[in-house]
């Protein structure tokens, strides 16, 4: 289900989500679930068990992807919840489940469109700000117009009634690919998450003189993509090797040394320059900057001296640097009683596709950002990664094995059997 004839691509509200959004209620329809769409455009399936007014389980993933993207981001997710919850319809279980169960589509986690990640989770966990509305895409298109387009109410009224009653929600699971080869060289299809990774998503803007390619001199130039570029090889120094920017103290207690490069990573997926033209000194380049680790205090240490250093740069080129942050996410730890529960249901899976055997079922760290991150304000929070081949995502080349997918389904099952 797609915008583009060649590749896969689904972002928020664009006409190929609409086609995704009624397919996943037919799904959910035929599951025996109660289906509804929010007014950020997220699919609603629920069955209110023996207890309705218990607190109920939330399973989810995102319909939407990024641009030329694999098949099995998000929408794994949530094929799986949808297909565990139609297996206990037909053995009859559905109503016998001791809480809720609600499984979500969430209309937006990449954040490609509007580069405002979790529009649709963020929403539910009351976390959203008001002003995310007021967003403009590419083509000058607010949060609020793309929502209006789809016949969504997009008031700051509608989007406040979104959020969900913590009370109200006894925890949230999440099955995703694991978007890396851990698993693959483990030679097991599934592993639970023991945490989320937090990141920080940067616009850097670096303003100069444009002028005329063949008659500026050298010396005189005030060149922003030179500048440019060598802010973006100081940034994969730093995260390269933290330690040899940051003086560390061993009579702190902040973080350890290991930490500081541990899970770092840092990423320029963008980049323009105005006026974009072969024979024009650009006036302008502008750039994004993704940067994840697992601690908070590092990932604010790095942001600190990132800035500090960028700003010398611009400084010493007599160049004119805005850096704003467009997107942050704490790192999240997961529940430890979701996190065994999922274990021994992944445990569960594995024995009864392959019989009695004595692989553990490994721990793992995600350092992709997931809804679960967003939803973690709400609740407690558990999520299953599933093997994908090569580790690769965000890719066509993105492929989970068919007996996988089998597999996962199967771990779902067996954690709502336990909900019986």
């Amino acid at each position: 289900v797609s915008d583009a004839d060649d590749y896969l691509e689904r972002t928020f509200m664009s006409p190929a989500s609409g086609r995704a959004r009624k397919l996943i209620l037919g799904w959910m329809k035929d599951a025996g679930l109660r289906t509804w769409v929010d007014q950020m455009g997220n699919v609603h399936g629920r069955t209110e068990g023996m207890n309705p007014s218990a607190g109920a389980l939330l399973i989810g993933s995102h319909l939407d992807t990024v641009v030329d993207a694999g098949m099995f981001d998000g929408s794994l997710g949530i094929v799986c919840a949808v297909s565990a919850l139609k297996v206990m319809k037909h053995s009859g279980k559905l109503g016998n489940l001791k809480r809720p169960i609600e499984v979500i589509a969430f209309s937006d986690e990449e954040g490609v469109r509007f580069q405002s990640t979790f529009l649709g989770s963020a929403a539910l966990a009351g976390i959203l700000p008001v002003s995310t509305l007021h967003i403009a895409d590419k083509r000058a298109v607010t949060v609020k117009d793309a929502l209006k387009e789809n016949s969504f109410e997009a008031t700051e009224e509608s989007l406040l009634l979104l959020k969900y009653d913590p009370k109200a929600v006894w925890g949230y699971i999440e099955v995703h690919i694991e978007q890396g080869p851990v698993l693959e060289s483990l030679g097991l299809p599934l592993g639970v998450v023991n945490g989320i990774a937090g990141q920080t998503r940067l616009k850097v803007t670096v303003r100069g003189l444009q002028g005329h390619a063949g008659t500026v001199p050298m010396s005189m130039r005030q060149d922003p993509m030179t500048a440019a570029a060598e802010l973006i090889i100081l940034l994969e120094s730093l995260c390269k090797n933290p330690e040899n920017f940051i003086y560390y103290d061993e009579n702190c207690n902040g973080f350890t040394k290991e930490s500081l490069s541990g899970s770092l990573v840092c990423t320029v997926g963008e980049i323009s320059s105005w006026p974009g033209a072969s024979n024009v000194i650009p006036g302008q380049v502008v750039f994004t900057v993704d940067l994840r680790t697992m601690e908070n205090m590092v990932r604010e240490t790095i942001l600190s001296e990132l800035s500090h250093r960028m700003y010398q740069i611009c400084d010493r080129r007599s160049v004119y640097c805005i850096i704003d942050r467009k997107h942050d996410a704490e790192a999240v730890m997961c529940d430890p009683g979701l996190t065994s529960q999922l274990k021994s249901a992944s445990y569960s899976a594995f024995k009864r596709v392959a019989g009695d055997i004595q692989n553990e079922v490994p721990i793992l760290m995600s350092g992709a950002g997931h809804d679960a991150m967003a939803l973690s304000h709400l609740s407690k929070v558990g999520m299953l990664f599933v093997r994908c081949r090569g580790g690769i995502s965000h890719s066509p080349a993105e492929h989970v094995l068919d007996d996988d997918v089998w597999v996962a389904g199967l771990a779902v099952l067996a954690f709502l059997e336990s909900n019986l």
